[in-house]
């Protein structure tokens, strides 16, 4: 009996170290084979040591004499607690009305506008009374050959029939100029980037826990403004350079961008080139339909001599661009994860962009600014010197290093203002005296002119030559309107809206015209002192001009 005690302690010790590392059934088979070596009772002395039932130690017997082979697994095939999709037939088909309501269900479906997950679809389901989990929702959805899918960009909408003989004709001419050792140049505007301590994406290696902290929300800084980068590859020789503009992308500055990088690099590259080929997209600041593109190149195919050709990528096509792939998707990674503070940093960072092919950048801050809106007549544009190719013109074609005459199709800055708004002249609105208004409205169309002719001839390349003055249509508002609604606002206080109503244009012409004035009474020293009275609507101008005897029209006496 004591013998049989020390045993049952034994084999109790030696199951305590070997279950834990054990399965179910390697744990009966173990206690089975135990069992076996001591014969008549071993089944009744191996369960009281390893504490489980003696019809345990007996199936795992049982399952040693069958002499089957190693299952491989714990349960055997069919084992265990069933699945919901074998209890519930109904769920399979209702979570696929779900997934597919166009195809399988209806298509009123309860989340056809919801977003998909596992849970959302696991909480309809148990709705429409299929109880299930959201990991048995992924389970089943994989079975059906479902996955997570992202959109794939493969639908290339309406194309254009000339498509793939203008990307052939690309290619021609690309060709013949490289063979002459004249530089081909890929050019567009890279995407506007916000300055400032603004989040950027992409992730880069820091210390844990410490990443970079910047603003919670992306609204502009004022005083940061905002970057324009816009870039020029060169196909040959596989260098960038971008120009980081801070005002507007307009045609003038994808010109200056240009010639800043022929004047830099380009005449250095190609000391003996004669032509230059400028392949671009369809639309924006170097669009085929944008004039003052074209006008902008013919001065400075002017200035440098060179027969520049422009060829298009058809409307829709832009990513085939060279310097999409070849110049900005490398400066997005390369800045990616850094917030760009300053334009400093982005120049820098832009500058600092190389690849294992050998791509060199160089980066450079413009800081000049662009007027918007510039109109070129149809005069000008048939003095240009144009040479349309003979497949497709319109994307196609060559400006002429030749002299043009410059035609002046804009009216003269300082027209009289509207007859219906003179009454806005008087003293009583301005605050100055009729001497003191006629010398301000004197230095301020002189300032206007030289500092127009300056950036247009700076542009251009030459000085124009003289045409008649007057020609062209009134624009929407002469520098005779903008004097007396910048004073409006700055001196009366009277919103942009109510001043945007009186002249019959919208909000955003008033502010960017009247910020041109203030910007020219700045340079001529004048400062704006703001009145006693602010007006906040056009009805409190009326009473103010009636009870200061300013004459009002005899319409707006009547509507008062």
């Amino acid at each position: 009996m004591e013998a049989t005690e020390d045993i049952a302690a034994a084999l109790a010790a030696k199951f305590t170290v070997l279950f834990p590392h054990l399965d179910e059934r390697q744990r009966r088979l173990l206690l089975a084979a135990e069992a076996g070596a001591f014969g008549h009772g071993g089944i009744r002395l191996v369960a009281r040591a390893a504490g489980v039932r003696e019809g345990t130690v007996s199936l795992g017997v049982s399952e040693l004499e069958s002499g089957e082979a190693p299952l491989g697994r714990v349960r055997r095939v069919g084992g265990g607690r069933k699945r919901v999709v074998d209890l519930d037939p109904g769920l399979r088909p209702a979570l696929l009305a779900l997934v597919e309501p166009d195809m399988r269900g209806d298509p009123m479906s309860p989340l056809r506008w919801t977003t998909k997950s596992t849970r959302h679809l696991a909480a309809e389901l148990t709705r429409q009374g299929h109880r299930i989990s959201a990991d048995t929702v992924a389970d089943v959805l994989r079975e059906e050959g479902f996955s997570l899918q992202g959109n794939a960009k493969v639908v290339e909408g309406r194309q254009h029939p000339d498509r793939d003989g203008q990307f052939r004709y690309i290619n021609q001419q690309a060709k013949a100029h490289q063979t002459a050792g004249d530089p081909v140049i890929s050019v567009d505007t890279k995407k506007k980037e916000v300055v400032g301590p603004l989040k950027n994406g992409g992730r880069e290696w820091r210390p844990a826990g410490d990443p970079v902290q910047v603003s919670t929300h992306d609204f502009p800084d004022r005083e940061l403004g905002k970057a324009v980068p816009y870039g020029i590859y060169d196909l040959a020789a596989n260098t960038g350079w971008v120009s980081v503009g801070t005002d507007h992308d307009t045609a003038a500055f994808a010109v200056e961008s240009i010639r800043r990088w022929w004047n830099a690099r380009g005449t250095g590259d190609y000391p003996q080139a004669r032509r230059l080929l400028i392949t671009a997209d369809a639309g924006g600041s170097n669009g085929y339909r944008t004039r003052a593109w074209k006008a902008e190149l013919a001065a400075l195919a002017l200035e440098t001599g060179l027969h520049i050709t422009v060829c298009h990528f058809p409307p829709g096509t832009s990513k085939w661009n060279r310097i999409e792939h070849r110049l900005f998707s490398h400066i997005t990674m390369n800045w990616r994860g850094r917030p760009l503070t300053s334009h400093e940093v982005i120049v820098q960072s832009i500058a600092a962009t190389t690849t294992r092919t050998g791509l060199k950048v160089h980066a450079a801050l413009d800081t000049n600014t662009y007027e918007t809106g510039v109109r070129i007549g149809d005069r000008q544009m048939d003095a240009l010197p144009v040479t349309r190719h003979d497949w497709h013109g319109d994307w196609n074609y060559t400006l002429q290093p030749e002299a043009y005459t410059r035609i002046n199709d804009a009216p003269d800055p300082f027209d009289r203002p509207s007859p219906d708004l003179a009454w806005l002249c008087h003293p009583a609105l301005t605050g100055l005296p009729p001497q003191e208004w006629d010398t301000l409205v004197t230095t301020l169309t002189a300032l206007h002119e030289a500092q127009r002719e300056t950036h247009l001839d700076k542009r251009r390349g030459h000085r124009p030559r003289l045409v008649a003055s007057g020609t062209g249509r009134r624009p929407v508002l002469t520098l005779a309107d903008r004097l007396p609604a910048a004073l409006l606002h700055y001196r009366l206080g009277l919103p942009q809206v109510a001043i945007a109503r009186l002249f019959t244009v919208t909000p955003e012409t008033v502010n960017r015209r009247i910020r041109d004035i203030r910007q020219l009474l700045n340079t001529a020293g004048h400062t704006i002192r703001p009145c006693d009275s602010q007006l906040a609507t056009l009805d409190s101008l009326y009473d103010y001009a009636s009870t200061t005897d300013v004459p009002l029209p005899p319409e707006i006496k009547t509507a008062s």
